[in-house]
């Protein structure tokens, strides 16, 4: 039985594109431990504020020196340029644009509230374009980042107005893993599963717009989640977690329409849904293609009752298809076992290092990743035994938003995956 799984399931790299939205475009094998050459980060400001003055509502884990988060980033970006991989920041980006094509996409998160006052809505209305319009290149970009709102009063002096001034900041916005996925096909823009970073995904779409990046797909539907923490390519497999923020709408959304490109798709299934390890690149992730972490809890589970115990669906294409077709014969396995059945060694990560967010690094090259500094000698040992170049990146007060060197970096293109026989398919 399981030798003609794997008779099938070979087969299926011969399998034609489906016509569909993305059709028209061919799908480039790609993995997450292919030599990285172009990544999108965002550099965090002020905007960081409001988060760390009541970090759980700012989807923070605690408060953290936003100064000095900034300066860790930006040292993070020259590391990775040192690799020599072309990073664009969202400023620079946003910035290149025309200022008419800025001000269009900024209008909408300006908002004058006249409420409270007699003012006539069209002279209010007149007054915020005419602000706008005299806008400098920096504020429409600050307007896009604080989204402000000025609540208008009346007063009897002065000008006669007064206003508060309230601020819906994208505090997680320099978290660039999250709102798209870059597949082989092209780049799905994401639907996040948190109010407070729901519009970050129009903003990403405008700079890929402005980098000449059309994305093939944009998740759609109540109830369908998609975020880019869930999604690591690995060759022909794409391995996308399901849980805490990513729903199986999204995920059966994507395989109907054909925009991921690869053969194979692996749901891990996280049953914990704990905001401590709310994506799959929180808990697992990939140095090469045959070695690969996971955090100790996820790996020390070993029966089906714990709810950190990882379990797998499996989709893929039979010859000549259109669709893919759940795989029966494992749904449900263990995805350790998984892994290791593929010839994958899986490095555990320790509490205390996962603590530390060691298993959220990012491989910008086979055995090659950078990965937040100040981890256990003990993992810099294992590291060094399995041949792992590491470079440590000092992200002491950035982690503090709940996310390290994957978690900000998007990945837009990375080296042609070469398919192996070192990773068996099922």
């Amino acid at each position: 039985m399981k030798h003609n799984f794997a008779k099938m399931i070979l087969a299926v790299i011969a399998v034609l594109i489906p016509p569909t939205v993305a059709a028209q475009q061919q799908a480039s094998p790609m993995a997450e431990f292919t030599k990285a050459r172009m990544i999108l980060m965002h550099t965090p400001s002020l905007e960081l504020f409001d988060g760390v003055i009541h970090p759980a509502a700012g989807l923070y884990e605690h408060y953290f020196d936003i100064d000095a988060a900034a300066d860790e980033h930006r040292n993070y970006i020259k590391m990775l340029r040192d690799n020599d991989i072309e990073v664009h920041t969202v400023e620079e980006v946003l910035l290149s644009m025309s200022i008419d094509k800025l001000r269009e996409l900024a209008s909408p998160y300006l908002t004058y509230d006249a409420s409270a006052t007699t003012l006539d809505k069209t002279e209010v209305e007149a007054y915020r374009n005419a602000v706008l319009g005299k806008m400098t290149k920096k504020d429409l970009y600050r307007t896009l980042l604080f989204h402000p709102t000025v609540e208008l009063h009346e007063t009897a002096f002065n000008t006669g107005l007064e206003a508060v001034y309230k601020h819906t900041p994208l505090t997680n916005l320099y978290f660039l893993r999250d709102q798209t996925i870059s597949t082989p096909r092209g780049q799905i823009m994401c639907r996040m599963n948190s109010t407070q970073r729901a519009e970050e995904v129009d903003i990403i779409q405008a700079c890929y717009e402005q980098l000449g990046i059309k994305p093939v797909w944009r998740i759609t539907g109540e109830g369908n989640y998609l975020e880019g923490g869930d999604y690591i390519p690995f060759g022909t497999m794409g391995l996308i977690g399901c849980g805490l923020r990513t729903t199986i709408g999204a995920i059966e959304q994507m395989m109907q329409q054909d925009v991921l490109g690869h053969d194979t798709i692996v749901v891990v299934n996280d049953h914990w849904k704990d905001q401590y390890q709310m994506h799959l690149d929180t808990y697992f992730n990939v140095i090469d293609r045959d070695l690969v972490t996971m955090c100790f809890n996820r790996y020390d589970a070993v029966d089906a009752s714990d709810p950190n115990f990882l379990t797998i669906r499996m989709f893929a294409r039979k010859p000549g298809a259109k669709q893919y077709h759940e795989v029966m014969a494992v749904k449900d396995q263990s995805f350790k076992a998984f892994l290791a059945e593929r010839g994958c060694k899986v490095i555990r990560i320790s509490k205390q290092d996962a603590d530390h967010y060691a298993n959220n690094f990012l491989a910008i090259d086979g055995r090659h990743i950078m990965s937040v500094a100040y981890q256990s000698e003990a993992l810099e040992k294992t590291y060094e035994e399995n041949g792992v170049k590491v470079e440590w990146v000092p992200l002491e007060n950035l982690i503090g938003g709940y996310g390290a060197a994957h978690c900000m970096t998007q990945v837009l293109r990375r080296d042609v995956y070469a398919p192996t026989t070192s990773i068996r398919v099922p």
